[in-house]
């Protein structure tokens, strides 16, 4: 990469330093809004400060580098996901908060190595050093009662066990691919009952509330079976882990010892960690659980919330492509149908930006082209089959 090249890139990085700077800033200041405990609302000012002092310093030294920060104008997906963190418990708000000073570390960690001044190296590191400092606060605040140092704390980072992962994708996820599967449902039952019946809205409003129904249902039903079984299989397993550290408590220590050496601990250390363990038998179990089996109790929500959420969120995109058959007839209903479901394909798909952080046009036109493919594909067989109907 050539000298040029290389400003030209840490100009793009410090353009987005400095706005994530700006947004952390805002989250810290929202969520100290409305903080109760006087001595967490201090830590969360302070930590807006930090990120102001951050972004002013790299909106100065992008000055000098003849480049402009632009507005800080929130996009909708920031608006959303400060939304979701406003709505969230303290502990899983810092998690979230978390995850973003971490990916802060790694911004700062790859401009490091493109800065072209040992100055800009030094400024970079001394935010790193910063948001790292923020990193263990966050963590502090996410589980309240353990100790930063405590073994449990660090076991759950090494275990790569944070629970901001389900935390942020879970009920977004669901929610979203519930929306995804009624909307597809029905979208495709819609198409074809009017490619077989010339769109007559009798019909398609029967057979499109049907599907409504059915789908939701099916859906309700399946996620509560499917976690409920979940939940029995680890329940059962972790019985029998439980026998086992009963009755050979020295064999599972060593086990747990050795699974430590694997992962590049030398022995004494294994060791050290390993007894901590087995003086708490819960964690040990927890813990045995997870590396032999890879079970963890975060990873299982409970059923009856998994059948509501998914029951719920079905239903609500399959009504879309039926709701115009209650005001409309015929073609004229057809279309309406089709441009609403066509527009809320998009915006399903744009909304995976929440949990999958890619572009949210790319992920819009992809939901947008397999909703139009599964649509054209059930219109055809509609017609197909309408000489058969008479």
């Amino acid at each position: 990469m050539s000298a040029e090249e290389n400003t030209k890139e840490f100009v793009r990085n410090l353009q987005r330093a400095w706005r994530d700077e700006m947004t952390s800033a805002l989250n810290y200041r929202t969520l100290a809004e409305r903080e109760g405990n006087p001595d967490r609302k201090a830590i969360l000012i302070r930590m807006a400060e930090a990120e102001d002092r951050h972004a002013a310093r790299w909106a100065a030294r992008l000055k000098e580098l003849g480049a402009k920060t632009g507005s800080f104008n929130e996009s909708l997906t920031e608006r959303l996901r400060r939304a979701i963190l406003v709505k969230s418990a303290p502990d899983v708000a810092a998690r979230l908060l978390e995850e973003r000073e971490s990916d802060a570390d790694h911004l700062y960690g790859a401009m490091i190595r493109t800065a072209a001044s040992e100055s800009d190296r030094e400024a970079l590191r001394e935010a790193q050093r910063e948001e790292n400092a923020h990193s263990l606060m966050l963590e502090e605040m996410s589980t309240s009662g353990v100790p930063v140092h405590h073994p449990r704390r660090q076991l759950d980072r090494i275990l790569g066990r944070e629970k901001w992962h389900v935390t942020a994708g879970g009920w977004i996820g669901q929610a979203i691919y519930g929306v995804n599967d009624g909307l597809g449902a029905a979208f495709g039952v819609v198409s074809g009952v009017a490619g077989a019946t010339s769109a007559n809205s009798e019909f398609i409003l029967l057979s499109g509330l049907a599907a409504t129904v059915a789908s939701a249902l099916s859906m309700g039903s399946g996620a509560y079976l499917a976690t409920k079984s979940e939940r029995e299989v680890y329940e059962a397993e972790m019985e029998r882990e439980r026998r086992e550290i009963e009755a050979n408590p020295d064999e599972e220590r060593e086990e747990m010892e050795l699974f430590y050496q694997l992962k590049g601990f030398a022995e004494p250390e294994a060791k050290m960690l390993a007894a901590k363990l087995a003086e708490q038998p819960e964690h040990l179990l927890n813990t045995l659980a997870h590396e032999e089996l890879g079970l963890s109790e975060q990873t299982f929500p409970n059923p009856w919330r998994s059948a509501i959420s998914a029951t719920i969120a079905t239903a609500i995109g399959a009504a879309i492509p039926v709701l115009p058959f209650f005001f409309w007839s015929g073609m004229e209903g057809l279309t309406i149908s089709f441009i609403i479901s066509t527009l809320a394909h998009f915006v399903v798909g744009a909304s995976k930006v929440l949990v999958t952080g890619r572009s949210w046009l790319k992920s819009g036109f992809e939901m947008t082209v397999v909703g139009l493919g599964e649509a054209l594909i059930t219109y055809a067989i509609g017609l197909m089959i309408a000489p058969a109907l008479g």
